[in-house]
Order: C-alpha cells, then structure tokens, then sequence
C-alpha cells in the first residue's frame, strides 16, 4: 500500500523541520535575496532617471542654445540634474576658467576641460555601479550556498536513517525534501541576481558610451571656440 507523505513535505513543514544549519543556510539565502530585490529595484530607476534625463539633455543640447545658458541651468538645477548634464557643466566651467588664465594655449585649456569631464564622468560612472558587485556575488555564491544546505541536509538525513531498521519512504523522502529546498532558495536567489546584474551592466555600458561620445563632440565644440 503506498505512502502518503504528502502532509509532512509542505514547504513550511520542510523549513521548520530542517535541521539547525540548514535553516541557517536558508536564513541567510532569504536574507540575500531580500537585499538583491531591494537593489534591483533601487538601481532600475536610477538606470531609468539617468536615461531619461540623459535623452532631455541631449535634445536641449543639440537644439542649438546657447552655452552659458544651458552651464546657467545646470547650476541652478544641480540636485536634479543628469549626469551628462554635470559632465558638461564640469568641462564648461573648466574652460571658462582657463580660457581666462594667460600663459595658456588652446590645447592646455581643452585638456583641462576633459580632464575635469573625465573625472565628473568617472564619479557618475561609480554611482551608476553602486550594489553592481553585490548582485554579482549574490548570483554567483547563493546556488553554492544552497549546495553546502543540501549535501548538510542529506548527511544528516543519512545519519537518522542508520537509527531506524528499515528505510521507507516516509522516513527518507522528508529529510531529502529539507536538503533540497536548500538548492532551491539558493536559485530563487540567483537567478533574479544574475538577470538583474546582467541588464543593468548593458544598460550603464551604454549610457557610459553615450557620456564618452559625448565628451569628445563637447571638447571639438569647445576646441573651435579658442580659433
């Protein structure tokens, strides 16, 4: 007559019944993908903040105005302002600078003004990344994790097994059902981890290319008005 196991293999059941370091082990993966959700939702809309503004910026840009007034709207604006936006405010302010500074050629005040967008576009650049590395790690380490809870898990399922006279599958299949909701808390972990990291690392490449291009449009602009 078959066994009816099912009451006992309920996902709770399984939790609470699991020994002492698996429920560590799953404590902890719930604790990670906590932490990963909240960063995934945490940089999804800086990623998504830092293009829209970016697509603002550019239009204005590229619409023809007059350069003191958009340098004059990025100051006023700074707490809202994009990170193209700070670029070209730091290179602006750079070369307004220089260019009013004797002894200096037009070369020395262009390489002045990207230096100063290089190091706005490299502070922008690490806030875009930020909690990247932990999504990362957080992709790469949890199935582990949940791999060390399942080989704990069926070790100490074999161990109780050696007390009983006969193996049946009541009395295997809830310990091996524990060890295995290890593994599976360690991949819901991860799998949103890796996704996440995966598209936000496309996502910043991309805006890093657009910042880099323009830079380099921004310095030839600044480059002809020294002739």
């Amino acid at each position: 007559m078959p066994v009816n196991v099912s009451a006992d293999l309920s996902i709770l059941q399984l939790v609470l019944n699991a020994s002492l370091v698996v429920q560590i082990v799953m404590l902890i993966l719930a604790g990670v993908s906590f932490m990963s959700c909240t960063y995934i939702c945490v940089k999804w809309f800086a990623v998504r903040d830092a293009r829209q503004k970016t697509d603002s910026f550019e239009r204005e840009f590229w619409s023809g105005g007059d350069l003191n007034h958009l340098y004059q709207s990025a100051v006023n604006g700074r707490h809202s302002a994009g990170s193209m936006e700070r670029i070209f405010e730091a290179g602006f302010r750079e070369f307004t600078k220089l260019k009013g500074q004797k002894g200096l050629d037009a070369s020395g005040v262009i390489d002045g003004a990207r230096r100063a967008m290089r190091a706005t576009f490299q502070r922008e650049l690490d806030a875009l990344e930020a909690h990247l590395a932990f999504l990362a790690s957080a992709g790469s380490v949890s199935p582990y994790i949940g791999l060390f809870g399942t080989v704990w898990g069926i070790m100490h399922a074999f161990r109780a097994l050696g007390n009983v006279g006969q193996a049946t599958l009541s009395s295997v299949a809830p310990g091996i059902a524990e060890a295995l909701v290890a593994t599976a808390t360690g991949l819901f972990a991860a799998i949103p981890a890796v996704l996440a990291y995966n598209r936000f690392s496309h996502d910043i490449d991309r805006l890093a290319t657009r910042y880099e291009s323009f830079m380099e449009e921004f310095s030839n602009i600044l480059q002809r008005q020294m002739r």
